[in-house]
């Protein structure tokens, strides 16, 4: 692990948080591993996260029916895209492994944390039509999730008020992560700090340096390979794939399921 590059994309308000203790804890033990490490604190930098035209240095091709992801595309190319963007390109470029530490908002991401997303994933820069998913353009990069709940695990399984929590992290982890070709970790999940004993909390931090310790030797969660698809029919799963799992008991995926039974814990564990 020595001398990799690792970028923690961090957010929280307060540096007394669990978050921040479970974000110090990933610097230290990975920087004594020897990998450098580089923070984005988002609300410490104030980051903006809305998407707007302001993110282009100079004239956009169409004011009047302004498009996001081709102007930015463009912009990138030209070099005139934001200074914020830009740092935190190269921040990514860099990167061999980025870890995302938030507090789960709403059943996703803190909506600074999803402007990261939406304005330094650039179309080009992280994604193409055609380099996406399993042929996506960051394919040589792993990345995970690591966050706090505020409800207990039992309340996000498969017959938990919340929903099975499998469900919840398929469209951050298949639709963000692995859509930009990301190798994607097991997520690290802090089940409700707030509503347990500080020893528990404790528990919970030492068992992620615990993890932490043989991390990038994970293996990632499975999703279903780019040329299972065929692109000439709209990208529906290839007949010969559907009839190799015709007898399976589950599904390949949460969202490409195929009708059966979601696979078990599969955005949790890998190897399932």
């Amino acid at each position: 692990m020595a001398d990799k590059k690792v970028l923690i994309v961090y957010a929280h308000q307060s540096t007394g948080s669990f978050n921040a203790a479970a974000k110090d804890a990933t610097e230290t033990v990975l920087t004594t591993q020897g990998c450098k490490v580089e923070v984005s604190d988002l609300y410490a930098m104030a980051f903006k996260a809305s998407a707007t035209a302001e993110d282009i240095t100079g004239e956009v091709k169409d004011a009047e029916h302004f498009q996001y992801g081709e102007e930015t595309m463009l912009a990138w190319k030209e070099g005139r895209l934001s200074a914020d963007i830009t740092e935190e390109h190269r921040k990514l470029s860099e990167a061999e492994v980025v870890i995302f530490q938030f507090p789960m908002y709403w059943f996703t991401v803190p909506a600074i944390m999803k402007g990261w997303m939406d304005r330094v994933l650039t179309l080009g820069f992280a994604y193409t039509s055609e380099k996406r998913y399993s042929q996506g353009i960051f394919k040589d990069k792993k990345a995970m999730l690591s966050f706090t709940t505020g409800s207990h695990e039992s309340m996000f399984s498969a017959n938990g008020i919340n929903g099975d929590m499998n469900v919840t992290l398929w469209p951050l982890q298949n639709g963000i992560l692995h859509y930009c070709g990301f190798q994607v970790l097991a997520p690290q999940i802090f089940w409700a700090p707030p509503h347990i004993p500080s020893e528990a909390r404790e528990s919970m931090l030492e068992a992620w340096r615990t993890r932490l310790q043989g991390l990038l030797g994970e293996t990632p969660l499975t999703f279903t390979p780019s040329d299972s698809f065929d692109g000439g029919r709209g990208f529906q799963l290839k007949e010969d794939v559907q009839d190799k799992h015709a007898a399976n008991e589950f599904g390949l995926s949460v969202g490409i399921h195929l009708g059966k039974p979601l696979p078990p814990n599969s955005q949790i564990k890998a190897g399932v």
